[in-house]
C-alpha cells in the first residue's frame, strides 16, 4: 500500500511539471493571437479593402481550424506530440511573418490557412497534454488555471497592440518572438510528453463527437454563445438604449467573470461525482440569465452584475466540458476526442453569429436573447437526456 501511495505521489509531481509547460506554451501563443489577429484586420483596412473582403479572409481561419481538427491526432501519432507541437509553432510563426512580406491580397489566404491550421493543432495537443497529466482529483482545478491563464494571455495581446500600433515590422517581429518563445517550455518538458499509441480508438474521427456528447455539445454551445454574443451584443446593447460605451463595459463585465470564475468552478467540478450535473447547472444559469436580460435593462448596474456571473458560468461550459472529457477517456481516444471538442467549438463559432443575427433581423432586439435561449435550451435537453439514460441503467 505504501509503494502504491508513493508511486501516485511521484506521478502527480511529474504531472505538475508537464502541466506547467503545456499551459505556459499555449498561453504565450494566446498573447500572440490577441496581438496578431486585430493587427491583420487593421492593416487590410488601411490598404483599402472592404469589410466583406476582410471578413472573407478572416473566415479562412474557421475553415482551417475545422480541417485541422481530424488531422491533429494522426499527425501526432506519426511524429510525436512534442515534435508536432514544435513544427506547428515554427509553421505558425513563419506564416505570421509572411503577412508582412506578402503584398498581394491573395497570398493572405494560404498564409491565414497555415497559421490557423498550426494554431488549432497546438491547442488540441496542449489540451490533450494537460488533460492527460492532470491528477484525476484536480483535473477541474488544473483546467480552471489553464482557462484563466489563457484568457489573461488573450487580454494581454490587444493591450500590446494598443501600445506598439500597426506600423512597420515591429508588431510582426514581436508576435514571431512570442510564438517561438512558446517552444521553450515544450522543449524543457519533452521527456514528459504523452504518447499517443495506435491501440484503441478504431473508427472515424466524427464518432468521437458522439462518445461524450455532453462535453462536445457544451463546447458547441459555448462557441456559439461566445462568438455570436460578443459580436452582436454591442448592437443589441445600443438597440435597447445603452450607449456604445455602456454596452462595451457590459462586455468587459462578461470577460471579467470569465477570468475570475474559472478556477472556483473548476475546483467545484472536482468535488462533484458527475460533471454532467454541473454542466447542466451552467446551462440553466445561462438560460436564466438570458431570459432575465429584458427585465434588467432598466438598471445598468444590475445588468452588469448579472452578466459578470453569467459570463463566468457560461464560460465554464468549456472548462468543465474539457474536464469531463478527460475523466471519461484516455490515450488515443482522449486525443481524438480533444480534436472533436475543438471541431465542435469551431462549428459553434460558425453557427452562433448566423443564428443570432437571423433572430435579431426577424424578432428585433429580443431576438438576441431568444437565440441564446435556443442554444441553452437545446443543451439542457441533451444533458437531461444523458443523465436520465444513466439513471435507467
Amino acid at each position: 500500500m505504501t509503494d502504491t501511495v508513493q508511486e501516485a505521489e511521484n506521478v502527480e509531481r511529474v504531472h505538475w511539471r508537464a502541466i506547467s509547460a503545456a499551459i505556459a506554451s499555449i498561453s504565450v501563443v494566446g498573447i500572440a493571437i490577441g496581438l496578431g489577429i486585430p493587427l491583420l484586420s487593421v492593416i487590410l483596412e488601411s490598404r483599402g479593402y472592404s469589410s466583406s473582403m476582410i471578413g472573407l479572409n478572416t473566415a479562412v481561419a474557421g475553415i482551417a481550424s475545422i480541417a485541422a481538427a481530424p488531422l491533429a491526432t494522426p499527425i501526432a501519432m506519426r511524429f510525436g506530440v512534442v515534435w508536432t507541437m514544435l513544427a506547428m509553432i515554427l509553421a505558425g510563426a513563419v506564416a505570421f511573418v509572411g503577412f508582412y512580406f506578402a503584398q498581394s491580397f491573395w497570398m493572405w489566404f494560404p498564409l491565414r490557412a497555415v497559421l490557423h491550421f498550426a494554431l488549432t493543432v497546438l491547442f488540441i495537443l496542449s489540451e490533450f497534454w494537460i488533460s492527460t497529466c492532470a491528477p484525476p482529483h484536480r483535473r477541474g482545478l488544473v483546467l480552471g488555471i489553464y482557462a484563466t491563464v489563457l484568457s489573461l494571455g488573450f487580454a494581454a495581446g490587444p493591450w500590446l497592440f494598443s501600445q506598439i500600433g500597426s506600423s512597420g515590422f515591429l508588431p510582426f517581429g514581436l508576435t514571431f518572438a512570442f510564438v517561438m518563445i512558446a517552444a521553450i517550455p515544450v522543449l524543457l518538458a519533452r521527456s514528459e510528453s504523452p504518447r499517443i499509441v495506435s491501440e484503441g480508438g478504431k473508427g472515424g474521427f466524427f464518432r468521437y463527437i458522439w462518445i461524450v456528447p455532453t462535453a462536445t455539445a457544451a463546447v458547441l454551445v459555448f462557441g456559439a454563445v461566445e462568438t455570436g454574443g460578443f459580436a452582436l451584443f454591442p448592437i443589441y446593447g445600443q438597440r435597447i438604449g445603452y450607449s456604445e460605451g455602456e454596452a462595451a463595459m457590459l462586455l468587459t463585465m462578461i470577460g471579467l467573470g470569465n477570468f475570475l470564475l474559472q478556477i472556483p468552478i473548476g475546483m467545484l467540478s472536482d468535488r462533484i461525482g458527475d460533471r454532467r450535473i454541473l454542466l447542466l447547472i451552467c446551462a440553466l444559469v445561462g438560460l436564466g440569465g438570458t431570459l432575465a436580460m429584458p427585465l434588467l435593462t432598466i438598471n445598468w448596474h444590475l445588468m452588469a452584475g448579472m452578466l459578470f456571473v453569467w459570463g463566468g458560468v457560461v464560460a465554464a461550459l468549456y472548462t468543465v466540458g474539457l474536464a469531463h472529457l478527460g475523466a471519461q477517456l484516455s490515450g488515443r481516444d482522449l486525443a481524438s476526442a480533444n480534436a472533436a471538442f475543438i471541431f465542435c467549438y469551431g462549428l459553434g463559432m460558425i453557427l452562433g453569429p448566423q443564428v443570432i443575427g437571423i433572430f435579431m433581423d426577424v424578432f428585433g432586439p429580443n431576438g438576441f436573447g431568444w437565440a441564446l435561449a435556443v442554444f441553452f435550451g437545446g443543451y439542457i435537453a441533451i444533458g437531461l437526456g444523458r443523465i436520465a439514460a444513466k439513471a435507467s441503467r
